[in-house]
């Protein structure tokens, strides 16, 4: 009897720690209202967070101090990387870079849904093909590639290359509402689209993420029939049973943690983080010795016996020499090889060095001064909000209402693609009496604005008229006005690649020396011009704690 009791005390005290955690889980601690009840106004919470899993071809790269910049001799003497002391967020990487395959992909999507041929569309394709004429050379037989590099089989598997920094930020884009929509159709909440026989996946008529998460019923032009099941939801007593083939449910929020976050191209600093992986050279919370290149020690050879003296990563070893002798390739490859070809990194990735060099989001400036923001860095927030209109809605760019940019190249592209949300820069009036930031394009915010150079105190206006960062004058001439001397400076514009518009590539590729296999060295290239060495991989943000699994103590209890 006694061990009756016992028992039946434990079953009540169970029993009420479970629904003290039940309660904790559905009610708001601090006011006793329920969530996702339809009783207590159905406010909704999401499901307890118990972290993500990396997304499909990605890794986890946990974040957190290291020095970004040259740690070796700046034998080029430019001061172009140095060292600083930054810190990096936890984030997911792709483990190698974007592939030819992978990218007709995207090109087909394009294609089939902005068909070139109708008039409406006939310039959003186009905006997406990679330029394949990056591989002729005045004086080389390389006219080939340029007709199989991109589609051929054989190479389905090698990097994408003659993508341009803004085709490499779209396809980032895309991946998001890609993925986003096989999330939803493979839970279930909608329905297999490309089955469907009353729905044309055409112009305005396809998924966005933004769109769902702002309006879902504006999708597809408020096509209800595109919905199958929701997220269960509580329905109050009394209530009618929901008609059969109907949507039920509530959609998926933002705040249920479901849908994937934003792919984006990686910042310089994530990508220099990533690439140095000094996690294999840390002890504790010290480090021991430095890396050079994105494998640990400091020569481009393999040691093992196995394959002693083979190259750790494909680039050209000298003049002439693109993969050595015949009979004896010591990297495998003359131009870029398949991704995967080499050992990874100690994060996973492969090819960080070497193969292809790869763009970066953020824009170029010679120097990243110690000035700068240590935590996150990255230079080129435009900060934007959606835009509304005079009735209170949310733009969506229909197809009738695409606007385009024509670059200077004079290759035509869409601002925004129809289907998805028209974005606006923040105004003067939403970032005053603000102390985090007080413009929307900080591009240039501390190396080219007024603030920056000798022009600080004038006015704004004249400010934009004046010689600026990039257009340096010539030294002035000292004339005499009224017995006074003047500095006078020429009016005339000088041209650079160093803007608002150039972009940062980091790494080394098939066609570069070793020098450049150094993941803190850095070069630029306006965001519109594309090359036979440069390709991308995406990056996603990790949310949530900064690693998911537990830190080994130091000094462990005897």
């Amino acid at each position: 009897m006694k061990n009756v009791l016992k028992f039946t005390l434990l079953v009540i005290v169970s029993m009420s720690l479970t629904n003290c955690k039940t309660a904790t889980d559905s009610t708001s601690t601090l006011t006793g209202w329920k969530f996702n009840d339809p009783s207590n106004g159905n406010y909704l919470k999401g499901k307890a967070f118990k972290g993500t899993e990396a997304p499909r071809g990605m890794v986890a790269i946990e974040g957190g101090t290291f020095t970004m910049g040259q740690v070796q001799d700046d034998v080029m003497s430019d001061w172009n990387t140095t060292p600083k002391k930054m810190h990096v967020r936890s984030f997911y990487m792709d483990e190698a870079e974007v592939t030819n395959s992978e990218y007709v992909l995207y090109m087909q999507y394009t294609k089939k849904v902005y068909p070139p041929e109708d008039p409406k569309y006939k310039n959003i394709y186009n905006a997406v093909l990679p330029d394949t004429l990056v591989w002729r050379k005045s004086l080389g037989n390389t006219n080939l590639l340029s007709e199989s590099y991109l589609r051929h089989p054989a190479y389905a598997d090698y990097p994408v290359v003659g993508v341009s920094w803004l085709q490499a930020t779209q396809y980032c884009n895309w991946r998001t509402n890609a993925v986003n929509l096989k999330i939803l159709m493979d839970m279930g909440v909608l329905k297999n689209i490309w089955e469907m026989e009353n729905i044309t996946i055409e112009g305005d008529n396809v998924f966005d993420t933004d769109v769902y998460l702002n309006n879902p019923n504006a999708l597809f032009n408020g096509n209800p029939d595109i919905y199958k099941k929701g997220l269960k939801t509580r329905r109050r007593s009394g209530d009618p049973s929901p008609q059969s083939g109907s949507f039920t449910g509530r959609h998926v929020t933002a705040s249920d943690g479901i849908l994937t976050q934003k792919f984006r191209l990686p910042t310089e600093a994530e990508w220099e983080y990533a690439a140095k992986s000094i996690i294999e050279s840390r002890e504790y919370n010290n480090l021991k010795g430095r890396k050079k290149y994105a494998w640990s020690g400091k020569y481009t050879r393999n040691t093992s016996k196995k394959s002693k003296g083979d190259q750790l990563a494909n680039f050209k070893q000298a003049k002439g020499d693109y993969s050595g002798l015949s009979g004896w390739s010591s990297d495998g490859s003359d131009i870029p090889i398949e991704i995967k070809s080499y050992p990874p990194n100690a994060f996973g990735l492969y090819d960080m060095s070497g193969n292809v060099a790869e763009w970066v989001a953020d824009v170029y400036r010679p120097q990243i001064n110690n000035g700068a923001n240590d935590f996150n860095y990255y230079r080129g927030n435009i900060f934007t909000k959606k835009s509304i209109n005079k009735d209170g809605k949310v733009v969506i760019v229909n197809n009738n209402s695409v606007q385009y940019d024509t670059l200077a190249n004079g290759k035509i592209i869409p601002k925004y693609l129809p289907g998805s949300i028209a974005y606006e820069p923040v105004t003067k009036d939403e970032t005053s009496m603000r102390k985090n930031y007080g413009a929307a394009d900080n591009t240039n915010v501390g190396d080219g604005d007024q603030n920056s150079s000798r022009f600080y105190q004038s006015d704004a206006t004249q400010f934009k008229s004046d010689p600026v960062m990039y257009n340096a004058p010539k030294a002035p001439k000292t004339e005499l006005e009224n017995g006074i001397e003047v500095k006078k400076y020429d009016t005339a514009f000088r041209a650079t690649l160093i803007g608002d518009h150039t972009r940062v590539y980091k790494g080394g590729s098939w066609s570069d020396r070793a020098y450049w296999l150094d993941p803190s060295q850095r070069r630029y290239l306006p965001e519109y011009m594309s090359t036979n060495y440069i390709g991308f991989r995406c990056v996603t943000d990790k949310v949530g704690p900064m690693t998911d699994t537990n830190r080994t103590a130091r000094n462990k209890k005897r």
